[in-house]
């Protein structure tokens, strides 16, 4: 009994080039083929010359011919379908088309300052063929495709093929092998669909070796390196995520510079200062360039969620409506800053001084040394600053002024201390991480201490903003005096949590 399951599926076949379309004719079952029109379908790639953004798994190509408008593609890395951008290709756009204003903007980072051109094509000469049977229900469509693969730019190659994709709708396996068999009286044979592959493989740079000038697998320079890459890397899909407005993206920018900033600064021994000071430099200038909307991000939903959990007796005049006609101005100023820095040269030279930092790394003598031992050292170190700032804090004699700066100088200690924690985990182990967490509740209270300080200014302004407007700053006041309070708090509170987290048992890995 011939078997009718009509499972569908595709399966692609390939052969030489100038392979003919296979025989259709008198195959069982089918009573009438249609062949649509010939297409011509073209795949351009756009790339800078040294492959950037092939490098950086971006892809950026432009789609002509076909039933749908021509388009451009930009394909992030995330790989997500929300990430993939479309956007039509402009009526008189011409044979060699500019790149979208909006798209340039988004690979602006990664590009810097090479030209974007085209980098490969993919041309197809497509012919489709429908295979229908009785009651003319849809079997199987043939897809036909003469197949050209070019590289452009300096160096040029070619490939051409023949290709052939087979579509199942209702057709039986008696059908589809007896396809099967005529394909390969063609010289067709199946195989994974390869045009995009292909391109990629030509165009993908060759990975860059890292040269590290001494020191064996194992050492502090080479696990220094590892973290270093990694923040870079997080930094570049952070920057990507920032000109596409992703939430919380300005946050997790920042916080990737900082923990570059922090592991060079506590890893000094191990690198000439002269190559990564102005690096560091730059990452301080960008973390500053990045506080303003971090920080009215943050202030808005504090402030906010302030108001909401007022008494509606306590909630007086349009109190919610001011803040966010306030926030409004200050986050779209906030964001355009953040924008021109990214866009700007001093951003594009820093970018590239980390680039040379990693390609080709100014590791020490020092750096050769076993991480397991070079390692913890230098933490204890960064430790010894974290104390000492924390000496400053916790000293109730200190003016209440006094102690707001000292408590931000130790969160700033605190933050690179355990950023430099974090780079040792990998050969410190459970002590390390105990450490690190150790830390969390002291680290956590002394940001919310700032958080504290930043909102009673915010909360300052806004009550001081209510009065000549004819409203009422009231609410304003009341948070203010809250958050004061909550500071106070926190205050009397840090020196017991400062001696949870540094206990002789937490730190018995420093040497």
């Amino acid at each position: 009994m011939t078997d009718t399951t009509t499972r569908t599926w595709n399966r692609t076949y390939r052969g030489p080039a100038g392979t003919g379309a296979p025989r259709l004719a008198a195959l069982l079952g089918v009573h009438r083929d249609e062949a649509t029109p010939q297409q011509v379908l073209e795949t351009e790639r756009f790339d800078t010359d040294d492959h950037r953004l092939s490098a950086a798994d971006i892809r950026l190509t432009l789609h002509r011919g076909g039933e749908e408008q021509d388009q451009w593609h930009l394909d992030l890395p995330d790989g997500d379908e929300a990430e993939q951008l479309r956007v039509p290709l402009a009526p008189d756009a011409g044979a060699t088309p500019e790149v979208p204003a909006e798209l340039q903007e988004l690979i602006r980072g990664v590009v810097r300052d090479r030209a974007v051109r085209p980098a490969g094509r993919i041309r197809r000469v497509r012919t489709e063929t429908r295979l229908h049977g009785d009651a003319d229900r849809l079997l199987a469509v043939v897809v036909h495709d003469d197949v050209t693969l070019a590289t452009l730019g300096r160096a040029t190659e070619v490939e051409a093929w023949t290709e052939v994709e087979l579509h199942r709708a209702e057709a039986d396996n008696a059908l589809i092998t007896e396809l099967e068999n005529r394909f390969a009286e063609s010289g067709l044979r199946p195989a994974a669909p390869a045009a995009e592959e292909e391109l990629e493989r030509l165009l993908r740079p060759a990975p860059k070796v890292r040269k590290r000038r001494s020191g064996p697998r194992g050492s502090a320079g080479a696990v220094l390196l590892d973290y270093l890459a990694a923040q870079a890397d997080r930094l570049a899909a952070e920057e990507l995520r920032v000109r596409r407005g992703g939430p919380d993206s300005v946050h997790q920018l920042r916080v990737a510079s900082r923990r570059m900033r922090s592991a060079l600064q506590a890893y000094r021994p191990l690198l000439d200062r002269r190559r990564t000071d102005p690096i560091v430099d730059g990452l301080r200038e960008l973390g500053q360039e990045l506080a303003p909307a971090r920080d009215a991000e943050v202030l808005h939903e504090r402030i906010s969620d302030g108001l909401a959990g007022l008494p509606p007796e306590l909630l007086l005049g349009p109190a919610q409506a001011q803040m966010t006609r306030h926030f409004a101005r200050v986050e779209a100023e906030a964001t355009a800053a953040v924008l021109t820095a990214l866009d700007g040269e001093r951003y594009a030279t820093l970018r590239t001084a980390i680039d040379a930092l990693l390609e080709r790394p100014p590791l020490t003598k020092r750096a050769a040394r076993p991480a397991r031992k070079e390692l913890p050292a230098l933490v204890a170190r960064t430790a010894k600053r974290l104390e000492d700032a924390v000496g400053i804090a916790t000293d109730p004699a200190a003016p209440a002024d006094h102690r707001d700066a000292a408590v931000h100088t130790a969160r700033k200690a605190g933050k690179r201390l355990r950023y430099a924690t974090e780079v040792a985990e990998s050969v410190a182990g459970k002590d390390a991480k105990r450490f690190a967490k150790s830390l969390k509740g002291f680290q956590s209270a002394l940001g919310e201490h700032q958080d504290t300080v930043v909102a009673r200014e915010a909360l300052r302004e806004l009550g001081s903003l209510a009065h000549p407007a004819g409203e009422n700053g009231f609410s304003f006041g009341l948070l203010y005096g809250r958050d004061a309070a909550r500071a106070e708090q926190i205050e009397r509170e840090l020196p017991e949590l400062w001696a949870t987290a540094w206990s002789r048992r937490n730190r018995r890995w420093l040497r």
